[in-house]
């Protein structure tokens, strides 16, 4: 068993609004983040609903290799994904049921494809090709 770690917490009530970092949060299995936009409807991808984009977990190695390996300092809150993880193989997780926080239960449904808008939002550019096959899983809870 591999004993890998939450980090942070992130949730965004509105695609266009700043990350929050709260102290929880609250999932609801089949459905998503309370008080997130994808929960809401209000997603980019809300019209074309999916099981695995109920929540989305990210890799802190990520950030650290983005850094090393390419000079880009991505911040956390900057991948706009919900859960930053440390010491969670995420890659290697997809199609498989995992535990985390106690008592959730998630199902990494595939890789995340990178976000072209990063590079605008961040100023990073380089950033979509070196978060290909790195930008983290969406999940199902449940």
């Amino acid at each position: 068993m591999r004993e890998g770690r939450v980090l942070s917490l992130y949730s965004c009530s509105a695609k266009s609004e700043l990350v929050e970092r709260p102290d929880r949060l609250v999932c609801v299995e089949a459905v998503g983040i309370e008080g997130e936009y994808f929960a809401l409807g209000t997603g980019y991808y809300s019209e074309k609903p999916e099981l695995g984009r109920q929540a989305t977990v990210f890799e802190n190695e990520t950030l650290e290799a983005l850094a090393r390996d390419h000079g880009l300092n991505l911040k956390p809150e900057e991948a706009r994904r919900n859960v930053l993880t440390e010491r969670v193989p995420l890659n290697h997780l997809v199609g498989h049921r995992w535990r985390i926080g106690g008592d959730m239960i998630l199902e990494a449904a595939r890789l995340s494809t990178p976000r072209n808008c990063l590079e605008v939002l961040t100023g990073l550019m380089g950033l979509f090709k070196a978060l290909i096959n790195r930008s983290g899983d969406p999940v199902r809870l449940g």
